[in-house]
């Protein structure tokens, strides 16, 4: 009875996949096959019927898809019959060697299909699809066979395929089931601390929302690091090394004391990571242990460490994630250094390394991958002022992954939420069209995320750019109260954008004057705290969200807010070099620098500042900014006058 039912689950997966196609249903009838799977009894049902290993099946068909390949045109190609290829993805026929090399060459997989190949011999588990078991997992086998018995055999195999079932799932970015399977593996290996931590590990590389901690996990990691105990094996070093780094992570992306886990703050996780980091160099021997470790400390110590100590850590990690030849340990690592190049300010640099993760994006095809790309991709048209191709993605595409990938493959939807509604924002403000995001209800949404200091100080330049500039003095003095005039930020990482937004909101507030009495309140603080931030450094919000613009031009517009346009333009000159590449960030480079000029007594600066003016002012045109080009206008007309 049983194997009937399971046959005709099987059988309607099939039909309904044959009947469905593309995003966002793309699982079709492994998706299917996979929840049947989770029914009591499903598994033995089916197992009689399919072959139980189809990772290869499942990963064949995912990127036979991706490739825009019907199974008639790849069957072909690979001189087989369309339905054998079929019963192959379906887990009905086992793949040959010669037949899993000819579809890694047509799918351009590069060896991640050959890799899942079952090799019964060794037991071999591929470490290029995703992040898979790699030499770990094999290990935790070989320490399993040392014990002994059938049972233990049969235990561990069950968590090999567990995990390497999970390991699939989150490459094709469903995170829900790649969560359940490594949950199960997590239960089948009860008796064993150190595969249990692996599957722990696992667990803890899913995305969790901006700003807030994950308290299950930090309680499944610590109940983990207590379970491996005492014990001096090089393995559990290892474990342990891993799970403190995914601890200092977890712990650091609280934003304030009302997202901490209790009293363990995000100071708390930075101290953590840095400790972590001190031990790799004497107990992580294993490149998987150092990708793991650099990984998740550098997100640890983001919000504590310089630019430049971060791009070092990225750089580490890029270099051990090619030893290690894992794609996402690869993908971490690329995109690490894309950011803190563009942060550091070297952003032709980052252009090269976003082309090496375009590629990495193509070669692995994964959903969540592509979004990163999508999201980096726009950040970076963003800066260059190509801002019809970032409105395609950021008001259409990109609002189809918010809407769809959250319910499909439950990634968490306030982290794509906030990178969408980041660079909307954005492009509303380069645009000129700030009074949009009060009219579509957009404000709304910034108010909510207040808990995350960011979007406070986004809230309170929308509310300057759109003409209501006493309440935008009010949450600029308030902001300050809240944070004892700032000195609860951190020392990096989140801080620096929120200074910067909040150093554009003292601007308008100067310009528009009046508002004298409240930016005496906050300006002495506001440049002490962005004084740290000095040279070509650029502001990114978001990981990665959008180029605010550099340090060195918001530390200018708070000395010229402050009566010291000298000083302000020495700032100024400063931030000219990061922005070379951003006609964009030049043009309210130039106009800051018009309006610092203004009020300096040095010889001719009348004419210099109309000269950058009109520089300023055919930018704004020529890119669409309508803002600007009022103000840079409005500006020069009152020079004429004068």
């Amino acid at each position: 009875m049983l194997l009937s039912a399971g046959a005709r689950t099987l059988a309607r997966c099939k039909l309904a996949h044959r009947q469905s196609g593309g995003f966002p249903r793309q699982r079709g009838a492994v998706g299917c096959c996979q929840r049947f799977l989770a029914t009591q009894g499903g598994e033995r049902a089916v197992g009689r019927i399919a072959i139980e290993e189809n990772a290869f099946g499942a990963e064949l068909r995912r990127r036979r898809t991706a490739a825009g390949k019907s199974l008639s045109e790849l069957a072909e190609e690979v001189h087989c019959s369309r339905s054998f290829l079929s019963r192959i993805e379906t887990g009905q026929r086992r793949v040959t060697h010669e037949l899993a090399q000819l579809c890694d060459e047509r799918l351009e997989a590069k060896g991640a299909l050959l890799a899942l190949v079952p090799d019964p011999s060794t037991e071999r588990i591929s470490k290029t699809i995703g992040p898979g078991p790699g030499e770990r997992a094999a290990k935790l086998v070989k320490s399993g066979a040392s014990r002994g018995g059938s049972d233990t055999a049969r235990h561990r195999d069950e968590f090999d395929r567990l995990l390497r079932r999970g390991d699939l799932s989150h490459t094709a970015g469903d995170m829900r089931e790649a969560d359940r399977l490594y949950r199960a593996a997590y239960a089948s290996a009860e008796a064993d601390p150190t595969a249990r931590a692996e599957a722990v590990i696992r667990m803890a590389r899913r995305w969790s929302d901006p700003g807030q901690v994950d308290h299950e996990l930090l309680q499944l990691i610590r109940e983990s690091l207590a379970a491996l105990g005492d014990d001096g094996s090089v393995e559990a070093a290892g474990l342990r090394l891993r799970l403190n780094a995914h601890l200092a992570k977890k712990l650091s992306m609280a934003v304030s004391q009302d997202t901490a886990a209790g009293q363990a703050g995000p100071e708390q996780g930075a101290r953590l990571a840095r400790s972590t980091l001190r031990r790799l160099s004497v107990d992580g021997k294993d490149d998987e242990v150092a990708c793991e470790v650099l990984t998740e400390c550098r997100w640890g110590l983001y919000d504590f460490m310089s630019t430049a100590e971060s791009l070092t850590l990225s750089e580490r990690l890029r270099d051990a994630a090619a030893r290690h030849g894992s794609a996402y340990f690869r993908g971490e690592a690329l995109m690490a250094v894309a950011l803190d190049q563009l942060r550091a300010g070297k952003v032709y640099s980052a252009l090269a390394t976003a082309n090496q993760y375009r590629k990495h994006a193509a070669d692995t095809r994964g959903v969540l991958t592509t979004w990163q790309q999508h999201t980096l991709d726009a950040l970076l048209d963003l800066w260059h002022g190509r801002f019809d191709k970032a409105a395609g993605w950021i008001l259409g595409d990109a609002l189809t992954f918010v809407e769809r990938l959250p319910a499909d493959l439950a990634v968490p939807a306030d982290n794509l939420h906030q990178t969408r509604l980041g660079q909307a924002y954005w492009l509303l403000r380069e645009q000129g069209r700030m009074a949009d995001l009060f009219a579509s209800g957009l404000a709304d949404t910034v108010e909510r995320h207040g808990y995350f200091p960011v979007w406070r100080a986004g809230l309170a330049l929308a509310l300057c750019e759109t003409g209501q500039y006493a309440e935008g003095a009010d949450r600029l003095v308030g902001f300050a109260h809240d944070t004892a005039d700032f000195s609860r930020f951190p020392p990096s990482g989140w801080a620096v954008p929120t200074l910067v937004l909040l150093a554009e909101v003292s601007a308008a507030l100067d310009a528009r004057g009046g508002f004298e009495a409240e930016l005496r309140q906050v300006l002495p603080a506001l440049r002490e705290r962005l004084a740290a931030h000095d040279g070509e450094q650029i502001a990114l919000a978001g990981w990665p969200t959008v180029l605010i613009g550099p340090t060195a031009r918001a530390r200018g517009l708070l000395a010229l807010a402050a009566g010291e346009p000298d000083t302000a333009l020495s700032h100024f000159r400063t931030a000219t070099e990061p922005v070379r590449s951003s006609q964009p960030q030049l043009a309210r480079l130039r106009l800051a620098q018009a309006r610092a000029l203004r009020r300096s007594d040095r010889p001719g600066a009348a004419a210099h500042a109309s000269g950058l003016l009109r520089e300023a002012l055919r930018v704004a045109r020529t890119y669409g900014m309508a803002a600007l080009a009022t103000e840079c206008a409005a500006l020069l007309d009152s020079t004429a006058d004068a």
